[in-house]
């Protein structure tokens, strides 16, 4: 891990949200897909915020009309991003100080992939999983679902 980039951990291609559309097809898709949150970009692709399913219930219990409300108007806009070639130690670190669960990935300013816990947990835990069922001559059971 001492010398991994954040590169070598994001996750391709990003679903991202436009800031002009409604919460509830937001949430749709939320729902449909295999994340919690996801980022909210411009026309040039740079990461203007970020939506969660906490956004949207937070939405919910203000009374919010989520299909006339906005992503813009709820997401949150103090993003956290890291550029692809910073270390994965400080991805870790930076996801432990803000506390947030995913990071946007950046290229010369452009969302270009994202890095949850679970991609650094995984990078963590995979090899040693894999070699512990190697050993036993087994194939490792598939961890897709």
């Amino acid at each position: 891990m001492k010398n991994l980039k954040a590169a070598q951990l994001m996750t391709q291609p990003v679903t991202c949200a436009d800031p002009k559309a409604s919460v509830r097809q937001i949430g749709k898709q939320l729902l449909a897909g295999p994340y919690s949150g996801m980022p909210v970009t411009d026309g040039a692709r740079q990461v203007i915020g970020m939506i969660t399913e906490f956004d949207l219930l937070k939405a919910v219990a203000e009374g919010k009309d989520l299909a006339q409300t906005f992503v813009e108007e709820i997401m949150s806009t103090a993003v956290v991003t890291a550029d692809i070639d910073t270390p994965v130690s400080e991805v870790m670190s930076l996801m432990r100080e803000k506390k947030v669960h995913r990071l946007p990935i950046t290229e010369k300013g452009q969302l270009v992939g994202m890095i949850s816990r679970v991609d650094v947990l995984r990078a963590l835990f995979e090899p040693e999983f894999a070699s512990y069922w190697l050993e036993w001559g087994q194939e490792p059971p598939s961890a897709k679902f």
